[in-house]
């Protein structure tokens, strides 16, 4: 009987623990809304990435990205738009509030998204690439005139048409680097404009001549589908609409399905303050400062601990920041300049070599122009300024050492007098400052004799004896 009981309890529990999972029917979980706005990087990307795998495992049936960007970078775009395509359910973007904008990177994530949406008064566009900060190629030599591709010469059977492309007049003024890259985004953005059946024409005018749209005209030229006013206005449309994922038809279902506002959690707000490139600029700084101050004072154990913090946070920072490894190293050199000016007095040129190539690193520390990922200038100024008004002060403070009267060691001891205390054998000695000291004379001394010291030769003093 106790057995049975037994089975009867565990059954109930199973019953208990599958019920939930029998009675959840596909569509019930909400939608989820995740924000993607301000300038793309890495917390943007993380946020993103994160809340899509989330919304995957909670069954959601979809997701809208509510987007509003000025652009960013360009490996974080990648990686959210890696994601999207990976993507096992529907994936939506929506520009807004009005005034939003896609821009930039936001523009290959609305080609990529199943479903393109922009509220009224937003915009999208301006999707050229910003060049990297690195040196580029020269200028590849242009023509004096511009020769038009060969046609083959009816007089001269043999001869052959040219096999060169002509190049894109929004191209001939670029570099070689300039144009591989603004080529590459090219391909790419056309490849999701293909994918998602909407306008490759115009998304290559985009990025080569950075074109913009507003909603509307967005909608005209089927850059986008729909345009919504707000988000539930976007659901009622989406309803019952059929897209393509992974070459299979979907019937979208939003009709009395709720929507869940995913929220940017502390782990995603921590990455976006320490990937800031100036919050990572003053984290190196303290950690560098710390643990030289914690080298030169051992024992502290304060500030060896909290640069080592702040480095590590740097270091990571700079991991997944586009960062220049020449700028890097300016800085190190700066710092390593402008601390051995105060360990081996140069009188300023080894710290003005500091300062200068300081300020030099700092400024290209950054291997972007995008907006959002550059040090800002006024901070740079200021900690240069810093360094240069410390450095002026532990030079002004060594020069007045320098100046000062030695007061400490056998230099000190010449011109004081004392007496004769004692006498062993051929070695006199007195007593000066506590302290018994030999001395040579040239006269014979004796006990409490009045001598004046004139020179010191290692321990012991050379002294002459005074008149009574």
């Amino acid at each position: 009987m106790t057995g049975f009981k037994s089975i009867c309890a565990v059954f109930t529990l199973l019953c208990l623990l599958v019920s939930p999972c029998l009675g959840q029917t596909e569509g019930t979980s909400p939608i989820w809304l995740i924000d993607v706005k301000g300038a793309i990087g890495p917390a943007t990307s993380d946020h993103m990435i994160r809340g899509l795998e989330q919304a995957q495992a909670a069954g959601a049936p979809m997701v809208v990205l509510k987007i509003d960007t000025p652009g960013g970078l360009s490996s974080a775009m990648r990686q959210m738009i890696k994601a999207i395509l990976a993507s096992h359910i529907p994936v939506i973007a929506y520009v807004a509030p009005s005034g939003a904008r896609a821009a930039s990177a936001g523009t290959y994530i609305l080609y990529a998204s199943h479903v393109a949406a922009m509220a009224p008064a937003t915009n999208l566009g301006a999707a050229t690439p910003v060049q990297i900060g690195t040196p580029s190629l020269p200028t590849l030599p242009k023509p004096a005139k511009p020769a038009p591709n060969k046609q083959p010469d009816p007089q001269n059977p043999k001869s052959e048409p040219s096999l060169q492309p002509a190049l894109d007049p929004s191209l001939q003024n670029k570099s070689a680097m300039e144009r591989k890259v603004i080529n590459d985004a090219v391909a790419y953005i056309e490849s999701l404009a293909e994918l998602r059946g909407r306008n490759a024409k115009w998304a290559k005018q985009a990025v080569l001549v950075g074109a913009s749209l507003s909603s509307d005209q967005a909608l005209a030229k089927q850059v986008i589908d729909l345009s919504a006013h707000s988000v539930q206005d976007l659901l009622n449309q989406l309803d019952g609409r059929v897209i393509k994922m992974d070459d299979k038809d979907v019937t979208l279902k939003t009709q009395g399905v709720g929507l869940y506002h995913h929220p940017i959690d502390w782990r995603s707000e921590f990455l976006a303050v320490i990937t800031n490139p100036n919050v990572a600029y003053i984290l190196m700084l303290i950690g560098i400062y710390g643990l030289i101050f914690e080298f030169t004072n051992p024992g502290l154990g304060v500030p060896g601990v909290l640069g080592s913090v702040c480095l590590l946070l740097a270091l990571y920072a700079f991991q997944v920041l586009p960062v220049s490894y020449a700028g890097l190293a300016l800085i190190l050199l700066g710092i390593g300049l402008m601390t051995a000016e105060a360990f081996m007095p140069s009188f300023g040129i080894v710290g003005l070599g500091g300062i200068v190539a300081f300020v030099f690193g700092s400024i290209i520390l950054m291997d972007t122009k995008v907006p959002g990922y550059q040090i800002a200038l006024p901070l740079i100024v200021a900690i240069s300024s810093l360094s240069a008004l410390l450095l002026m002060v532990s030079l002004a403070m060594i020069l007045k050492a320098r100046r000062q009267l030695v007061i400490t060691g056998l230099p000190q001891l010449v011109g004081q007098y004392a007496r004769v205390e004692s006498i062993h054998e051929d070695a006199v000695f007195i007593r000066l400052e506590g302290e018994l000291w030999q001395v040579m004379c040239e006269q014979a001394l004796t006990i409490n004799d009045s001598i004046e010291i004139t020179a010191a030769d290692g321990l012991v003093l050379k002294v002459k004896k005074q008149g009574d």
